[in-house]
């Protein structure tokens, strides 16, 4: 395994981490069996960035994750994240940001994770009606508690990164981005690299959709999310999908899946960025860790942005009520 520190600060982490959301929710069916054996075979071949948050599953996800690192948490670099709120039938509320909130919301994680000190603990989302240093101020606190270690933020706009590292330094940011988002090159990725904040993609894959397994809506299952993202409805599909049959071709030439063609790229981008793929099955687990064995050449790294340039991608990341949630 390769290691990699987030931006300036002393926090180093396994190059590729695990996103653990879909082992609870959103991706279809779950089996916690196979969820726990993926991170524990994660952390066996060296994959020691987990990722989760409090409304993965409705803080089901942060409980799997605490049972399968109880007996190895001295070897796990733990982020998870607060912010988004949900009722007990798994509806969203919105976004809460309030001191008081940030605490609860810590206290609760640090019970269902079943941890002392969460090691990278991001606002998942901005609160709009609550200023930013307010937010930070708070869980700048838990730091000086010893409850939190690093602070990061999810999908947080320019303004707001430069508002939030002026109170309390941010370790990291967390934000979509691949080959079919490249959003984030525009001032995202600029801003961190000026701050020394880490960038760590989620959704490296295109939630999968780069990986040339998803055609039409029939190969999603009706418990999957993506069945109602803007991206993944048809019309969308068959235009996105010219991003992936060049994927497909430059793949075959390197004798590589196009999932590790994917991942490549995002990896080649800067030693700053460590992707966090997600998965629930250790096969394409071991798949994703050997993309970190897929060396690019300037050359190919050109091609792959001819394909799929900046504003290419048809349709949105989210449905719009989710996308006003998003760069505040």
């Amino acid at each position: 395994m390769q290691y990699r520190r987030l931006g300036k600060s002393s926090l180093v982490v396994s190059a590729e981490g695990l996103g653990c959301m879909g082992m609870s929710e959103f991706y279809g069916e779950t089996d916690e069996q196979e969820s726990v054996a993926t991170i524990q075979a994660a952390l066996e071949r060296g994959v020691i960035f987990l990722d989760t948050a409090d409304m993965y599953g409705m803080g089901k996800n942060e409980e799997l994750v605490g049972r399968a690192i109880a007996a190895r948490r001295h070897e796990v670099i733990l982020a998870t994240k607060f912010g988004n709120v949900r009722g007990t039938e798994g509806a969203f509320l919105g976004v809460n940001g309030r001191p008081e909130y940030v605490q609860q919301a810590c206290e609760a994680s640090l019970r269902r994770l079943r941890v002392s000190t969460i090691d990278l603990y991001y606002q998942h989302r901005v609160d709009p009606n609550v200023p930013i240093e307010e937010t930070v101020g708070a869980m700048g606190r838990l730091v000086e508690q010893g409850k939190v270690r690093y602070l990061g933020l999810s999908e947080a706009g320019e303004q707001t990164i430069r508002r939030a590292h002026r109170t309390h330094p941010i370790t990291a940011l967390q934000t979509e981005y691949s080959l079919w988002t490249r959003d984030p090159e525009q001032s995202i990725l600029p801003a961190c690299r000026e701050l020394g904040i880490g960038f760590v993609p989620y959704s490296p894959l295109g939630r999968g959709f780069l990986t040339g397994r998803f055609q039409t809506q029939e190969d999603l299952s009706a418990k999957d999310f993506r069945k109602f993202s803007p991206r993944f409805q048809e019309e969308n599909l068959r235009q996105n999908w010219r991003i992936v049959e060049g994927i497909q071709q430059i793949a075959a030439e390197k004798a590589c899946t196009p999932a590790q063609l994917a991942l490549a790229w995002v990896l080649a981008k800067g030693e700053d960025l460590v992707p966090i793929p997600g998965t629930k099955r250790r096969k394409y687990l071991d798949e994703n860790i050997r993309a970190l064995d897929v060396a690019l050449s300037a050359a190919e790294l050109k091609r792959l942005e001819e394909i799929a340039p900046l504003g290419i991608t048809a349709g949105t990341r989210y449905p719009e009520q989710h996308m006003r949630a998003i760069g505040i």
